[in-house]
């Protein structure tokens, strides 16, 4: 069975667009979305700095252009995904683009909510000075009691013992200072406290969009960050998509949902790499591959072959 993966808000490097440009239809889509999202999607996919694209605002609306983009060049047609994908899910930002791959959400709404999401997490960021940190290894309960010792939020479970804590930098600071025995702290690429109470006005705001979008029930099995759990109401993706901003995304449940649904290949979109490693480090079997430039478009469709038995439209 083939998934489909969105990464999230961190995956951006500069210049990670510049390839997709060679493919005809990238940039006039990135163009048009552009108007929608409000910025110069071109430019912050090719020319940008790595400061600039941390923006919150500018990154969210980034990472799902580029997730459509270039499942565009995979998967040309709508009735791929019916057809082709046995599943999708993104992480955090990323179930946007999932969701618009699985027609819940049409590629101009599913813009302007990101477009939405970002400007007001980054507002809410604002507020008070607030980050994230993956602490990788160490054992979970001694990881669990550090975090609340420190007033932490566990706002990403991603697996295999990768938690990443959230909260303001006098916390992340404390943890630093005092962390769990055999754990590896890494700064995340983030401008704040996503999936924490601190981003508790972004739910209300985004709350107030949603009824204004047009959903359709999902074509494909959709992954929920929530609890791992396969949504099959539109409306449903809609609500949790509103209320995960504040709330943890369990990927470590994602993850295992997908070997119960009997995930063979998994093809995570650019900017990739991220999901594709904690699927390999977590889903034992399953063949993977991170859609990185236009060159890795050919072997994708490969696998895509081997493991649907069908060829795409292109």
């Amino acid at each position: 069975m083939l998934v489909i993966v969105a990464p999230g808000q961190g995956a951006q490097t500069p210049g990670f667009l510049s390839p997709w440009l060679e493919v005809d239809g990238v940039a006039d889509r990135l163009r048009r979305w552009s108007d929608v999202a409000g910025l110069d999607l071109v430019r912050y996919g090719t020319e940008a700095s790595a400061d600039e694209i941390k923006d919150t605002a500018v990154a969210q609306p980034l990472l799902v252009a580029a997730g459509l983009v270039t499942a565009g060049a995979l998967l040309p047609g709508a009735e791929d995904i019916a057809k082709l994908v046995g599943a999708v899910a993104g992480h955090s930002v990323g179930e946007i683009t999932a969701a618009a791959l699985a027609g819940v959400l049409d590629p101009a709404d599913a813009l302007t909510f990101v477009r939405e999401r970002g400007r007001a997490m980054a507002e809410a960021a604002a507020v008070t000075e607030t980050g994230m940190l993956a602490v990788l290894g160490g054992d979970p309960d001694e990881v669990a009691a550090k975090l609340a010792e420190h007033g932490l939020t566990p706002a990403n479970n991603n697996g295999g013992g990768q938690i990443v804590a959230a909260g303001t930098l006098d916390q992340l600071a404390a943890l630093r200072a005092d962390p769990p025995a055999k754990a590896k702290l890494v700064a995340l690429k983030v401008a704040g406290a996503f999936h924490t109470r601190h981003m508790a006005p972004g739910v209300e705001r985004l709350a107030e969009l949603a009824p204004t979008l047009t959903v359709a029930d999902p074509v494909t099995r959709y992954v929920s960050n929530k609890d791992g759990e396969v949504v099959a109401s539109g409306a449903e993706v809609l609500a949790r998509l509103v209320s995960q901003v504040s709330n943890p995304v369990r990927w470590d449940l994602c993850m295992e949902t997908l070997e119960q649904l009997g995930a063979t290949c998994v093809i995570e979109l650019s900017p990739a790499g991220t999901l594709t490693g904690l699927v390999k480090r977590n889903v034992k079997g399953v063949a993977t591959l991170a859609l990185k430039t236009p060159a890795d478009l050919d072997k994708a469709r490969e696998l895509m072959a081997e493991h649907t038995g069908e060829e795409t439209s292109a």
